[in-house]
């Protein structure tokens, strides 16, 4: 019991009065108890340091890969309409589709054909649409799996599902799973950094660390701001000379360690202090990290303008120093969300990324990072085969579709120019070698070096983990 006896000791303060002697025998139990040293495995190195949460870790076993980008189009872009043709589709443009509609969020009526046109690109053949053709002319390095699966037609549950693995709590995101796991290669900037330009669908709960430590949780730029110092406010300090500010730090440091002796279960007032600190070393690293216009010209014209191509060149800034993990949601809220005038709407999207992405591949590849890098790209579901009904007339655009979609993923240890499963003849459900979003997150977490049913953290009584109690690593994909 503690001084007052009006309770019993929390873990963390039983921890800070053990002291030495007898009391250390049980600090190891304690801390695996209260999830400090959850971790990986036993196998997996030694779990997060207290001293220094984002040192690197090595995984499990032997990694493909040893960082991710996600490309993510928010919204839901149609995979009938970028890497999943359907010759029925069109075939049947305008009538009702013979095995009926399936139950999505809004009434749909008949088919709908593509307004795009597919071709095959490269040796593997692999057809995709000319809103993708800069993209397309890596289809040897793409792995498309078009038989994704997810579990509601809904924004906010599919992100939270596609992010975190669970559609209808908080939970760890797949970032902060990942940097949990392995730590950052940099310790003056973030493990884990979440790029939008504005907040997508279900905000911050896409990028947070919910139970795990608050160290692990995205850090977010808004991409719409172009400059380093606004892209992060208070980057550069104006008012003090760099050993000035430390000292304050340090002072400061003193003050919040005494503040929180009286609240050690606040894992928020951890996180913030951590911040304080991370904040300090990121002056002078992220100021480069961000600033893309020390790139030469002809790397700035292979990727393009746009807010889209910045964030890409910048994803490659920050993998190539370290940065474990980073996600580049495509725009505020959900543009890939075509209900209507989809063949206007969908094309002015791939502008946007296209040339982006193509020459993110060239450029990792030119660099040496292709191959231990794994590149994700896919929104959070698909797209209906049918027309939406607007006002019961057809609106041109298409609803949402979680029963059948497609992601591809490249580099990392998958195989290129590889399509894994299908959905039915017009691209409704996934009948083949069906993938759910756990099986998803089970081959990424794979390729990293990770059972993804030992990466585990104690909360709550039991041992969580981003596939839940779920999920398949998709063999049939690894190169």
């Amino acid at each position: 019991m503690n001084a007052d006896f009006r309770r019993p000791l929390t873990r963390r303060e039983a921890i800070h009065q053990a002291g030495t002697g007898f009391g250390m025998f049980g600090l190891a139990a304690l801390l695996r108890e209260s999830g400090m040293l959850g971790g990986a495995s036993a196998t997996a190195g030694s779990p997060a340091s207290t001293l220094n949460p984002l040192a690197p870790r090595a995984p499990q076993f032997a990694p493909k890969a040893k960082r991710v980008i996600h490309i993510y189009l928010n919204g839901g872009p149609s995979q009938v309409d970028t890497f999943d043709p359907k010759p029925m589709l069109t075939k049947y443009d305008g009538r009702p589709l013979p095995q009926g509609n399936l139950s999505t969020e809004r009434k749909t009526g008949a088919a709908m054909g593509s307004p795009f046109k597919f071709r095959k690109y490269g040796e593997s053949g692999l057809e995709v649409s000319e809103i993708f053709e800069r993209t397309a002319a890596h289809a040897d390095d793409l792995c498309v799996i078009r038989s994704m699966r997810a579990n509601t037609p809904n924004h906010e549950q599919s992100m939270r599902l596609m992010n975190c693995g669970d559609e209808r709590l908080s939970r760890p995101s797949m970032g902060a799973w990942l940097t949990y796991g392995l730590g950052s290669e940099n310790e003056n900037l973030p493990g884990y950094v979440s790029m939008c330009p504005g907040l997508p669908v279900a905000d911050v709960s896409n990028w947070r660390s919910a139970f795990l430590p608050g160290v692990y949780q995205g850090t977010y730029i808004d991409t719409r701001k172009e400059k380093a110092e606004e892209l992060i406010e208070n980057i550069r300090n104006g008012f003090v000379s760099p050993g000035e500010q430390r000292r304050q730090l340090d002072l400061l440091a003193a003050m919040n360690r005494r503040h929180q002796a009286a609240r050690a279960e606040d894992d928020a007032l951890d996180a913030r202090i951590a911040s304080f600190e991370l904040a300090y070393r990121m002056q002078m690293e992220a100021t480069d990290a961000f600033d893309v216009s020390r790139e030469p010209l002809h790397v700035l014209d292979m990727y393009g303008p746009g807010v889209q191509a910045r964030q890409l060149l910048i994803a490659r800034r920050l993998i190539e120093r370290g940065v474990r993990f980073v996600q580049l949601f495509h725009g505020d809220v959900q543009p890939w969300d075509s209900h209507d005038a989809l063949a206007t709407a969908h094309r002015d999207l791939g502008r946007q990324c296209d040339q982006g992405i193509a020459a993110l591949l060239t450029d990792l590849k030119r660099r040496g990072l292709f191959e231990d890098t794994l590149v994700l790209c896919g929104g959070e579901f698909g797209r209906t085969p049918s027309v939406e009904m607007v006002n019961g007339k057809p609106g041109g655009g298409r609803d949402h579709n979680h029963w059948g979609f497609t992601v591809w993923l490249a580099g990392g240890g998958v195989k290129g120019g590889h399509v894994h499963g299908a959905t039915d003849d017009f691209g409704y459900k996934a009948v083949q070698d069906v993938v759910h979003v756990h099986d998803l997150h089970a081959t990424i977490l794979h390729l990293l070096g990770f059972d993804h049913t030992k990466l585990t953290y104690r909360h709550a009584g039991r041992d969580f983990r981003l596939t839940d109690v779920e999920g398949n690593v998709v063999k049939e994909i690894l190169a």
